[in-house]
């Protein structure tokens, strides 16, 4: 398993770090606070074909394997774009699985640009699906209510729900009138495995969050000084750090086997899809802390950049389970559990 990005993943990755750099900035993340959503960066992201990519040449797509849509993910996640990526993909690539006339024409519309469809990550509760992802600017939904693959519609339905992250999450109600686009055993597994994506490339997303933290740590421990010397040269910063370091880059390789298996080693992927997201929970949380306790009390400063990853390394894992429940998960999708 060689897991190093070949020529044409190396160029893609050049282009959407270049596209992030030119469109994404601390102060942009700020200024999309608190719903956590840039109309304008979502519409270049689709201009560029980020959401086509996701979906098969059959589909009138750009056939990008999950590997590549978690390199991406991974620059997506080093500059906390605002924007919904990961859900939009993961939904287009589940729509291009249904059959039917419904999700076909949804689909259709997705990579139109014309519509935002997302996926609830959370079952239904007492009629209402919790805390989708986009929820709050997403045009419909995903959702997988007992057996039945719901599409539904969220205008006037979705009610924005305040995070930490500042993510647009949404409680959305249901209907008896919401769509039914497929029902039974295979609607369960088409949605179980759409759900292990949106696992792996929330895990790539955070891997590339933990990766700046750390580096905006490293670069301000170096700079601070006390008792004349940098703080970075105290082996208590120092070695910390480097513990950090390991665990960003075994982060690195766990999302990108996890995404490597969807293709090539498909009995594993739930395994690792779960073993991923949880360890980047994890890793990213234990990163930003270190990265800004070694600020000091700048950290928590609104005007420092470090707070806004502190924030998001919280909320953007949570949207789905506490990492104890992903490796939970683990054990019993290694036995082939649902």
């Amino acid at each position: 398993m060689d897991l190093r990005p070949s020529g044409d993943q190396q160029q893609l990755t050049e282009a959407f770090s270049d596209l992030y750099g030119d469109l994404v900035t601390p102060e942009t993340v700020r200024a999309a606070e608190p719903i956590g959503h840039q109309p304008s960066l979502w519409n270049r992201l689709v201009e560029t074909g980020a959401v086509d990519m996701a979906v098969s040449a059959e589909d009138e797509g750009g056939a990008a394997s999950l590997l590549d849509l978690a390199l991406v993910a991974e620059r997506h996640g080093r500059c906390l774009a605002p924007a919904p990526l990961v859900e939009a993909q993961v939904a287009a690539r589940l729509l291009a699985r249904l059959p039917g006339a419904c999700p076909e024409a949804a689909l259709e519309a997705v990579l139109a640009g014309e519509s935002l469809v997302t996926i609830a990550v959370r079952p239904p509760s007492g009629g209402t699906a919790g805390l989708v992802p986009a929820g709050a600017v997403a045009d419909q939904a995903l959702v997988l209510d007992g057996d039945r693959l719901l599409l539904v519609p969220l205008a006037g339905r979705a009610e924005l729900v305040r995070n930490l992250a500042s993510l647009p999450l949404a409680d959305v109600a249901l209907s008896d009138g919401d769509p039914v686009v497929l029902e039974g055993p295979e609607a369960v597994g088409l949605f179980r495995h759409a759900l292990d994506e949106w696992r792996v490339l929330t895990a790539a997303a955070l891997s590339g969050l933990a990766s700046a933290a750390l580096e905006i740590g490293v670069a301000y421990v170096k700079e601070r000084r006390a008792f004349g010397q940098p703080v970075g040269a105290f082996q208590s910063v120092a070695h910390r750090l480097a513990d950090r370091a390991c665990e960003v880059d075994g982060l690195e390789l766990l999302a990108r086997e996890a995404a490597w298996a969807a293709d090539a080693d498909p009995g594993r992927f739930a395994e690792l899809a779960a073993m991923a997201l949880g360890f980047a929970a994890d890793t990213a949380r234990d990163v930003t802390y270190d990265a800004l306790h070694f600020h000091g009390g700048y950290g928590f400063m609104l005007e420092y950049p470090i707070q806004l990853y502190f924030r998001r390394a919280r909320g953007w894992a949570a949207v789905l389970e506490e990492p104890a429940a992903s490796f939970r998960a683990v054990t019993g999708r290694a036995d082939g559990a649902p």
